[in-house]
């Protein structure tokens, strides 16, 4: 999930920017997701992934004003290179013929994810406002997960599986 990263050594500032990163990884990863569907015209999970792409952009742009607020222009240490599927959901797990219910079982696994590496991130952590931070991220996950969850309560029981022939392979124009 991480390359380079020394999580002993993580300062307050690279904490925030590496959870801002985290967002926006998700945050694109959902996008592309959506654009997936799209192709397919599958309406309902291009929509499910669109709130997901608003949902990931509000923690993004939470983020980064607390980064502001804290450390103004500080340049980053941390890249995007340094990270890969800390929270973003798995781009392989898309199908043509998800139902709703399959999209929010993978956000629902990315939540997950995003909890458990900061979980395991902490045990690492020396800093004690980035073990802070850490908890209050891997607390908001949690979060997420119950959010979703509760989604998933919502839905009908014995939602109707897609096939082939509910989704158009043909591509559309954008």
């Amino acid at each position: 999930m991480t390359r380079g990263i020394d999580f002993s050594q993580l300062s307050l500032c690279d904490a925030v920017d590496l959870a801002i990163l985290v967002e926006e990884e998700a945050k694109d990863r959902y996008e592309e997701l959506a654009d997936q569907m799209t192709i397919h015209h599958n309406e309902e999970a291009t929509r499910f992934f669109l709130r997901m792409v608003q949902v990931e952009l509000t923690h993004e742009r939470i983020l980064l004003s607390r980064r502001k607020a804290l450390f103004r222009d500080q340049p980053r240490k941390v890249t995007r290179e340094m990270i890969f599927d800390v929270e973003a959901p798995d781009y392989y797990a898309a199908r043509a013929t998800m139902t709703v219910r399959q999209a929010l079982d993978m956000a629902l696994v990315a939540e997950t994810k995003a909890y458990e590496f900061f979980d395991a991130a902490l045990k690492e952590i020396r800093d004690p406002e980035v073990q802070d931070f850490f908890s209050q991220l891997r607390s908001e996950e949690l979060e997420h997960q119950k959010l979703v969850e509760a989604q998933i309560a919502k839905l009908p029981p014995g939602e109707p599986v897609m096939t082939a022939e509910d989704v158009s392979d043909d591509p559309v124009a954008h």
